[in-house]
């Protein structure tokens, strides 16, 4: 469902700071897999990521389970730019920056409502929830001076659309569109989004927590390192398992899959993730539903559903299917990052269900959740430690996994043997290079081709092998 803005859409204004850097092409290697740990550190890279990369790339604005009637509204982030997301009287959704356009003030101070108008509380200018410029106090005085509220209404988000109920944003109007922006990785995505065809909701409300680390750090954790679980989270497994967790250095049913610079590690297991939740009603739902899925989606994806995996979109969306916990790294600064966590289940479950699940990711991953704890320390100091200045000058290895991908497989995207692979770490910095390093769109290299058609997409083909 695409949800563009009517009229034309502002252009993004861009000047001599939007170059390239200078120094882009040392900052990454991928033949022999190494990086710069000025990435994580540099104020230049910051604040050209926030032009380069959040600017012009599809954000998730919302899930539209959060935004069921007219006048629904929520206030997130686009990086560092507050926008206000709310659903139309059409039943589209818009967006539009949270900001009044007569003195800059912040315009709505709350999470979520639902609303008829957003009034600014420095001098009471209205807007609609279709952006426009309702009215102002004194207005004869405005419209004296030859004012054309017209031109005055609230800043728009230029692309909005949505996949199967995640709603997301771009502030680019010549940006791709979302289902190219996605592409082949859709394929991946139903797995969490389309197990029933009932669709998905967000439940339990939102979690915020602040983690003094660099924006890139747990997107790199959740796209592909399943590397870090068997130590960091041991002694966190063996409390909620009473054993240690699968040894998935040896899984020889198991992958890493990339496209555009999203990225899935996972094996087959059906319910490794969903396990150390400890909770045995959750593990039966899915058993449960595999054969549904199996009969939406074929049998491979169906042994997908709560497996030990991961998963990040380009940018900075992350979530893990089996523990379901659904999450936005938004960027504060290269040291600092605020995090927005949900619990995403299928709508159709039996409330228990969700009421379980809740439970579950509040256990494992919240700002007190055992396995929150260990990686928001790890994400911390791996994002610190370079304040030394000999430290900034050593170069980080991401190798692992050079050479494995696979060539022999029907599975859409690029395709790795074993998840225990840093292919999508390189996949994510080759995209992050590319639009770092382009003025426009028209200079980002086309790496990642949409190898099935738009058939293959739809439940009724399941034919898919490893």
């Amino acid at each position: 469902m695409s949800h563009d803005c009517t009229g034309a859409c502002p252009r993004l204004k861009r000047d001599a700071a939007s170059e390239p850097l200078s120094y882009l092409d040392r900052l990454i290697d991928l033949e022999k897999g190494s990086l710069s740990r000025r990435v994580y550190w540099d104020h230049q890279i910051y604040e050209q990521e926030l032009e380069k990369i959040f600017a012009r790339s599809w954000l998730f604005l919302a899930h539209e389970s959060q935004l069921p009637k007219a006048g629904d509204y929520l206030t997130t982030y686009m990086a560092e730019d507050n926008v206000i997301v709310v659903r139309q009287k059409d039943g589209s959704i818009k967006a539009f920056l949270n900001t009044c356009p007569h003195r800059g003030n912040k315009l709505n101070f709350t999470d979520a409502g639902n609303a008829r108008s957003f009034v600014c509380n420095y001098h009471g200018w209205s807007f609609g929830i279709d952006g426009e410029l309702r009215g102002m106090a004194g207005q004869e005085l405005f419209d004296a001076s030859g004012m054309k509220a017209s031109e005055h209404g609230l800043h728009p988000v230029a692309q909005v659309a949505s996949y199967k109920g995640l709603v997301f944003g771009n502030m680019d109007a010549d940006a791709p569109p979302l289902d190219e922006w996605l592409g082949d990785f859709r394929f991946y995505l139903d797995v969490l989004l389309d197990m029933d065809g009932q669709g998905t909701e967000f439940v339990g409300g939102c979690v915020k927590s602040v983690i003094n680390c660099n924006w890139k750090v747990p997107v790199e954790n959740f796209i592909g390192d399943i590397y870090h679980a068997l130590w960091t989270h041991d002694s966190a497994a063996r409390a909620m398992l009473g054993g240690p967790v699968s040894d998935v250095y040896r899984d020889p049913d198991s992958y890493h899959v990339n496209f555009n610079g999203h990225g899935w590690e996972f094996n087959l297991d059906v319910v490794g993730n969903a396990a150390t939740l400890g909770d045995k009603e959750i593990r039966k739902y899915l058993y449960g539903i595999q054969p549904t899925v199996a009969q939406r989606l074929g049998e491979f994806r169906s042994k997908m559903i709560g497996s030990i995996s991961s998963v990040s979109v380009f940018p900075n969306l992350s979530f893990l299917p089996g523990q379901n916990t659904f999450r936005v790294w938004h960027p504060r600064g290269p040291g600092k990052i605020e995090l927005h966590t949900w619990t995403i289940v299928n709508r159709s479950a039996p409330q228990e269900i969700k009421d379980r699940w809740i439970k579950g990711t509040m256990m494992t991953f919240s700002p007190s959740g055992v396995f929150e704890m260990d990686d928001g320390e790890n994400f911390e100091f791996s994002t610190r430690t370079n304040a030394g200045f000999v430290t900034r000058q050593q170069e980080l290895y991401m190798g692992l996994g050079l050479g494995s991908r696979l060539t022999d497989t029907e599975l859409p995207g690029n395709v790795f043997r074993n998840q225990v692979n840093e292919a999508n770490h390189r996949a994510f910095y080759q995209r992050w290079a590319d639009l770092m390093g382009a003025r426009s769109w028209d200079e980002v290299p086309k790496r990642d081709k949409a190898g099935l058609p738009e058939s293959a997409f739809q439940h009724e083909d399941s034919k898919v092998s490893a």
